[in-house]
């Protein structure tokens, strides 16, 4: 059913089934004996190679069994698509296996159906008779059952019950890839970073303040804009209760009310560009600053902090609006922490954001959610963002690198 929704996406359908171990002469003279429904029957190394190319895009040859011979009797060429199914009553055994995987959904079903299934299928499909699928199940497939699959139900991401009966479950699993296939590779893996959806206007204001002939003005004006529309995203994510009003037609309006232990924090300097966004939507709201030195890739050192006394009970907006290595951002966010945030509390806001950058703080901190606006090429050899739109803080206060800036704060 999932196939069938995704037709206007390339979908390749991977058995578990077709990596079972080729029988010896000796295990098909006692094939009775023999436990298909065990981890060992598989070859789990085989499998992980295939996947693999696969995810990186890659064609395939995967082997076709011969529940009739118990051998691999032929290859199946599987070419690189947009989503990869692997199908399985063993895939949550390995956790190498699991790891591979975006999405993990167990379909639970009743043990009787599963028995009728397993006789209707074993009579038709592999000429057995069902005295021998009896045995077979109570010998071999029941145990492994209760050993080996039903435990793995706890690293499902969605559990499903009646299986392809269940409409609506099926229907948000499609919803679902539907969502991670218009996003940005980087947003599959990471769950916590959020990029805005781009439009006409957004690529326009991107390539307005990425030219290097922009003059101050224009180039402060059109980042403004940007930086708003990035604020009031990450605004979408701090929690909400809800609150009923009474409107001047004396109608009652429910929606929810603002999160109010809120602050911003920004990076020193170019941070600062990003407050009066934050003020504009956020009446009165404190806000902490973070001065950190940065000199090439590894020169971190915290030089200043000075944050709101309260704030390890407040939800934080840390501001920068370039996330390039990600060093300077572990450093602010590490700080943050040792003030009693919590990890969850912070969103990270910026305007660009390379794939380095995204991974180091990611990795470090997986609770937190950075919002941009786009994702970059990569970094040169310098470690700054490409394309990127140069030293930020200098085009859009004024300074170039030759003056010296000199930060006060009250």
């Amino acid at each position: 059913m999932i196939v069938q929704q995704l037709h206007d996406q390339r979908v390749v359908l991977v058995n578990q089934d077709s990596f079972y171990n080729n029988l010896t002469e000796e295990e098909r003279a006692r094939v009775q004996d023999y436990n298909f429904d065990h981890p060992d029957a598989f070859d789990t190394e085989e499998l992980l190679r295939v996947m693999d190319k696969l995810k990186h895009g890659e064609a395939v040859d995967i082997p076709k069994y011969d529940f009739k011979s118990y051998k691999s009797d032929a290859l199946r060429r599987v070419n690189p698509s947009d989503v990869i199914i692997l199908e399985g009553i063993l895939v949550f055994h390995d956790p190498r296996v699991r790891e591979l995987m975006n999405m993990k959904i167990f379909v639970d079903t009743d043990a009787d159906v599963r028995l009728a299934r397993r006789i209707r299928r074993d009579t038709s499909e592999k000429d057995r008779d069902i005295g021998a699928i009896l045995d077979q199940y109570s010998k071999f497939v029941k145990p492994a059952f209760d050993d080996f699959i039903l435990p793995t139900k706890k690293y499902a991401d969605i559990i499903i019950p009646r299986g392809g009966d269940n409409h609506v479950a099926v229907d948000l699993i499609v919803q679902h890839i539907r969502t991670k296939l218009g996003q940005h590779d980087l947003c599959k893996i990471y769950p916590n970073l959020y990029v805005i959806h781009s439009t006409f206007q957004i690529r326009g204001m991107h390539t307005l303040i990425r030219d290097a002939q922009i003059t101050k003005h224009d180039f402060v004006f059109y980042s403004d804009r940007l930086i708003r529309l990035v604020v009031e995203h990450g605004l979408g994510h701090l929690p909400f209760t809800e609150k009923q009003v009474i409107t001047p037609t004396g109608s009652v309006y429910t929606g929810v009310d603002f999160c109010k232990r809120l602050c911003g924090v920004s990076v020193i300097r170019s941070g600062e560009s990003m407050e009066n966004a934050l003020r504009a939507c956020c009446k009165g709201i404190k806000i902490g600053k973070i001065l950190i030195h940065r000199e090439g890739d590894n020169g971190q050192q915290l030089i200043y902090e000075k944050l709101p006394n309260d704030i390890s009970e407040r939800h934080v907006l840390l501001l920068d609006p370039i996330l390039g290595t990600g060093n300077s951002a572990v450093q602010a966010i590490s700080l943050l922490i040792q003030k009693g945030v919590p990890e969850s509390n912070i969103i990270f806001l910026n305007l660009i954001s390379a794939p380095k950058g995204v991974h180091v703080v990611c990795k470090c901190f997986p609770r937190i959610k950075i919002v941009t606006s786009e994702i970059e090429i990569g970094l040169n050899e310098d470690f700054r963002v490409i394309p990127g739109m140069g030293e930020f803080g200098d085009r859009y206060f004024g300074t170039d690198d030759d003056e010296q800036v000199v930060v006060a704060s009250q």
